[in-house]
């Protein structure tokens, strides 16, 4: 018997949740774009954010067989660039939707900035394209409550399904 799971649209869904929560609270501050942040080798929140929507988006690129983005050309300017940025990746993800289960099962060799060259399925680099930047926004949270700016909505995956926690 296989247990059941989480499907990629859920996943999807509660990442776009949180960078709508996340690009709303930072066009009410602006200002927490420059708060000092050494997570994956930045040295600000805006590089933190500048980091997973380029992950998006070069990922993205990657599932769509496209040319990828070079990471120093994704900017990190300002909240309303950055989310741009996921928009774009979000919605190259949307152009995925109703493929077999043969593409997502496939196996492709891909060359990252830090990891080097591997192979992995593209339901896997799909899952993780999702929970790199779910993983990030936690780390990001310590980091405003720390600066008193907490993020005031519910993070857990669960209240995307349990009335009232929203």
């Amino acid at each position: 018997m296989s247990l059941p799971g989480i499907s990629g649209e859920e996943l999807k869904a509660w990442v776009e949740n949180m960078a709508s929560e996340w690009r709303q609270l930072l066009a009410a501050h602006p200002e927490a774009l420059a708060i000092p942040c050494d997570i994956r080798e930045t040295t600000n929140v805006a590089g933190l954010l500048q980091h997973i929507v380029a992950v998006e988006l070069r990922y993205a690129q990657r599932l769509n067989e496209q040319p990828e983005t070079a990471y120093e050309d994704v900017p990190s300017d300002s909240v309303e660039s950055i989310f741009a940025t996921h928009d774009q990746a979000m919605a190259m993800l949307d152009n995925l939707k109703g493929r077999d289960e043969a593409f997502w099962n496939e196996w492709f060799t891909m060359t990252t900035r830090k990891g080097g060259t591997f192979r992995a399925q593209r339901r896997i680099v799909y899952g993780h394209l999702l929970l790199h930047a779910i993983r990030h926004y936690a780390q990001l949270a310590t980091l405003l409550r720390q600066h008193d700016l907490a993020p005031t909505w519910q993070m857990d995956f669960i209240a995307m399904a349990v009335p009232g926690l929203k």
